[in-house]
């Protein structure tokens, strides 16, 4: 059995709790030198190869002193059991409450571990 893909585990997500009010949005960055040229490659590589049909922005900046301002707040969070701070990688994970509540998951973490699923879970009405 192959591992599935990020991607095609972040888009499963998506048609799976997007009734109960919860979307996946792709933040693009070329930052660890693996992202594709332009913003218009991305969104056809991402929708044509893994169907996904979640939002994405346009390419930003993750780390360092030009990083968008919603990574500025979101890497004060700490990893799961872990330290808060800089992007290790692409695929690293946040889940946001609507009350604003964050929790951060590595890249290593798969969107469908259950510890994602618990904290989506968690952040949506039944």
């Amino acid at each position: 059995m192959r591992a599935r893909p990020q991607y095609e585990q972040l888009e499963e997500l998506q048609k799976t709790y997007a009734d109960r009010g919860f979307t996946v949005i792709g933040f693009p960055s070329n930052q660890f030198l693996q992202e594709l040229g332009s913003e218009e490659k991305i969104e056809e590589y991402c929708s044509t190869t893994w169907g996904v049909t979640f939002p994405m922005s346009a390419r930003i900046r993750v780390n360092g002193k030009h990083a968008d301002p919603i990574y500025q707040q979101l890497t004060t969070v700490p990893v799961e059991g872990g330290k808060s701070g800089r992007i290790t990688w692409n695929f690293e994970k946040f889940v946001v409450s609507p009350q604003g509540r964050v929790t951060r998951f590595s890249p290593r973490t798969k969107p469908d571990a259950p510890e994602v699923v618990a904290a989506i879970e968690a952040a949506l009405p039944a």
